[in-house]
């Protein structure tokens, strides 16, 4: 099948370059603030930041340029092995993120605004706070990168290598073990139980936010797109975002005007694209999205093999 070229609206793209840096910019001043001051490992790659800081003793390699390499790392690892496509969804995030980070740091020194943005580490409270403002700002950053079509890559492109080593394994899966993996480590490094429990505190939190943000707290959704153009739309969403369509025939209730009806479940990493389809297709077609409560079946709890 011919793989489909879409055209993407200059506004679109303007308003999800917009979203994916606003997003960015959340996140690195959420980690800047909140979790890097106060040595909270929360997976990730402010968490991996934090371990690798804590293990390799090089003073020119402090936290945030330690979290710049392992970005880039990370960035041309999933060109190399996931495609140019996936590259692409990283590559904002990648460029914003960690000067961004850098700059945010500096917030935390005395010397700057009277060290307004200055938390003690040995305050209970100010750890508590910044375990749930950390969490709530990280995952108000990913939502709104995730709505702008992008991705925050980072720990999330060997997430996606290691299920497509492990087909049947769920990328949320993964992800969890690699962020798992990371504050498991934190524990020794870190040597310090509160921390720890505080860092998973956030981590609750951040995935908490993101849900609550993208509309609620299901990852997956059904779009019912009612259109003249159903099979170009059909065709489009099948070899763009690799997944099925149901087609089905459906009559207006006051012009009683027959029209097709395209279904499509799909997932939250593939909101806007979607949206980008059916702009593209037909601008005119009568749009319906919805959380799904559960999704069973062949690209959702299962891969089919060739």
């Amino acid at each position: 099948m011919k793989i489909a070229k879409i055209k993407i609206d200059p506004k679109i793209l303007l308003k999800n370059l917009t979203l994916v840096v606003l997003g960015s910019v959340i996140i690195a001043f959420g980690v800047a603030v909140f979790i890097l001051p106060m040595n909270l490992v929360v997976g990730g790659m402010s968490g991996l930041g934090l371990v690798l800081d804590k293990i390799i003793p090089v003073k020119i390699l402090t936290v945030d340029v330690i979290i710049f390499i392992m970005t880039w790392f990370f960035f041309f690892l999933g060109l190399i092995v996931l495609g140019r496509e996936f590259a692409l969804k990283t590559l904002v995030s990648s460029i914003v993120y960690p000067p961004m980070l850098s700059l945010f740091l500096k917030l935390t020194s005395t010397n700057v605004f009277g060290g307004f943005f200055v938390l003690d580490p040995e305050s209970g409270l100010h750890l508590v706070v910044s375990a749930l403002f950390g969490g709530v700002a990280i995952g108000t950053g990913c939502a709104l990168t995730y709505i702008g079509g992008g991705s925050s890559g980072g720990t999330d492109i060997p997430a996606f290598i290691v299920t497509k080593i492990f087909k049947r394994m769920k990328s949320s899966v993964a992800l969890g073990i690699i962020d798992g993996l990371i504050v498991f480590c934190g524990i020794f490094v870190i040597g310090d139980f509160v921390h720890t429990l505080l860092g998973v505190v956030t981590v609750f939190v951040t995935t908490t936010v993101i849900d609550k943000v993208f509309f609620g707290t299901k990852k997956a959704f059904v779009a019912q797109i009612i259109t003249e153009k159903h099979a170009e739309l059909s065709a489009d969403v099948i070899s763009i975002m690799h997944r099925t369509t149901t087609v089905s025939d459906v009559v207006g209730g006051y012009s009683g005007k027959k029209m097709k009806m395209v279904m499509v479940s799909f997932s939250m990493h593939q909101y806007g694209e979607l949206l980008r389809i059916i702009n593209n297709v037909d601008k005119n077609a009568f749009v319906t999205i919805h959380r799904a409560h559960e999704i069973n079946g062949a690209g959702w709890t299962y891969q089919l093999h060739d």
